[in-house]
């Protein structure tokens, strides 16, 4: 039957192990972080939010219980009353809670825990790994057979973590025990107050409890906080305020962006047609800079016909005169047909003057019948490569 037990043991405690293996210091870690957060908050907000109301101690002195108020760090005694063991109720019975008439409601309501002195508990200091931080009652609890003198089930025992070992991932744990027998007569003197207990505690040598809670786990009775519901129903309307708020700067993004979205489309409609009219502009004042240059490149009709007729000789006439493009064109009757175009060289309004087909003779007219065609413009400067091909 013993080696069933052990068996039983064995495999429950590599099944916590494991378990700590995969999910190493995450509850412990919370718990650390809130209690740092929230001890960074003044005394009374930590008090209005719930999470340091404090709690109330029971230590018992020969035939007397003190009554102390624990807030933080501070202790301070409230009562003593003479012992309560005469006042545990028969069995079946409803037993009032005896300090009702003499605290306030906001004391009478905090968790009640039993404060044993530093003699009665016995302490070892033990060496664990890191991992065994998240289940460090259930693993101590495999120690008590080696580290004290008793079995587990005759002691009430927690434990606490006293440093953490960066270096070699490991955590130095502190194993705080008491004996049934030195347990039971406190419990005894608090007569009917032991059934609403929180838990246990051990005073250090200084008088400050040292953080353990020895009462097991199923018998720990839990003080629902009166102002948790408010708590919540706050939380629940911060929350709302919150996705409100989110919401509704969610929406003025929206609205901005498309406030810009709408400004852009018509700042670009726009600078479209601004750019538009102004390719435009620009086509007409390069055309028109165009044309200016052409003009300014081509001899006008009066500068052609004033010197033509400073050029031609007195017998000789024009029936037709055609000016298209850079083309001249002169058809008329001359009784010098054959030197005209000696005549027409040697000025800038035109170049290569030539005459065009044979000169007829006019029987009328007694002049020779002639077409002459010229280019209008000066005449075109040659390379020096068709310089020295001449």
């Amino acid at each position: 039957m013993n080696s069933q037990v052990a068996e039983s043991r064995l495999g429950e405690n590599r099944f916590r192990r494991l378990s700590a293996r995969f999910a190493p210091g995450a509850g412990g870690f919370f718990s650390w972080w809130g209690r740092t957060l929230a001890s960074w908050l003044p005394l009374r907000m930590r008090q209005a939010l719930g999470v340091d109301r404090g709690r109330l101690l029971l230590q018992v002195d020969g035939d007397s219980v003190h009554l102390r108020l624990q807030q933080a760090n501070e202790v301070r005694d409230l009562a003593v009353l003479p012992s309560l063991a005469d006042l545990n109720a028969p069995a079946g019975a409803i037993a009032a809670d005896p300090l009702a008439p003499l605290l306030p409601p906001r004391v009478g309501e905090l968790p009640r825990w039993l404060l044993l002195p530093p003699a009665a508990s016995l302490r070892r200091r033990l060496t664990l790994p890191a991992a065994a931080a998240d289940r460090l009652r259930d693993v101590v609890g495999f120690e008590i057979d080696r580290q004290t003198p008793f079995t587990a089930d005759a002691v009430a025992y927690d434990a606490r973590v006293l440093a953490r070992r960066d270096g070699d991932g490991q955590l130095d744990a502190e194993l705080v025990a008491v004996p049934r027998q030195s347990l039971d007569p406190q419990l005894v003197a608090i007569g009917p107050l032991a059934s609403t207990l929180s838990g246990i505690e051990v005073a250090g040598a200084d008088g400050v409890p040292l953080g353990v809670n020895l009462l097991p786990p199923s018998q720990r009775r839990t003080r629902s906080d009166p102002f948790r519901y408010w708590n919540l129903a706050l939380a629940a309307v911060a929350l709302f305020a919150l996705a409100a708020a989110m919401w509704q700067v969610l929406e003025n993004r929206r609205a901005a962006t498309q406030t810009l979205q709408q400004t852009i489309a018509k700042n670009a409609n726009a600078a479209r047609q601004a750019a538009t009219q102004r390719q435009l502009l620009v086509d007409l004042i390069d055309g028109q800079a165009f044309l200016d240059r052409t003009r300014a490149a081509r001899p006008s009709t009066v500068e052609v016909i004033d010197e033509l007729s400073r050029r031609l000789p007195d017998s000789t006439y024009l029936e037709k005169l055609a000016i298209e493009d850079e083309s001249l064109l002169m058809i008329g009757l001359s009784r010098e047909a054959s030197s005209l175009i000696g005549k027409l060289q040697g000025t800038k309004l035109w170049r290569s003057p030539a005459l065009t087909g044979a000169v007829q003779p006019d029987p009328a007219t007694s002049r020779d019948r002639f077409t002459l065609t010229a280019e209008i413009g000066p005449p075109k400067q040659q390379t020096p490569e068709a310089a020295r091909e001449q």
